[in-house]
């Protein structure tokens, strides 16, 4: 059976990037592999062995187009509303508080963030199918 293991993207400011993962969601270089032209650069949050790569390529000036396929990453937290706080103290720009219901129920609570290379990252209060 197979196991998800990382999911990789490409970023273009290697120091903006690991500032933001870090400070956003505490995840640490886990495998830093450089080579002559580019890096990748595996980020672990020590509670789950599941990675996100960045892809730094070194000759790349102009930021990605990111289309119209890419959704988002998606992590949990266990205060929502405490999260959110902290991230506009760390002016990481949080999007707003989003409740979203499904037959008049909530389904999930959320927020989402963008990394500094316009990536989306949900951010979903714990609970229900979100453990």
């Amino acid at each position: 059976m197979a196991k998800p293991v990382h999911s990789m993207i490409r970023v273009c400011d290697e120091a903006r990037s690991l500032d933001f993962y870090r400070r956003a969601f505490g995840l640490e270089v886990a495998d830093y592999l450089k080579f002559s032209d580019f890096a990748l650069i595996y980020l672990r949050h020590p509670s789950s062995p599941f990675e996100l790569e960045l892809t730094v390529n070194f000759d790349r000036k102009e930021p990605y187009a990111l289309g119209d396929g890419y959704g988002h990453l998606a992590v949990v937290v266990e205060d929502l509303d405490a999260e959110h706080v902290r991230f506009e103290r760390e002016k990481l720009a949080p999007g707003p508080l989003r409740d979203f219901k499904h037959d008049g129920k909530t389904l999930a609570r959320f927020f989402f963030v963008s990394d500094p290379d316009g990536y989306k990252i949900e951010v979903i209060q714990r609970g229900g199918r979100f453990n």
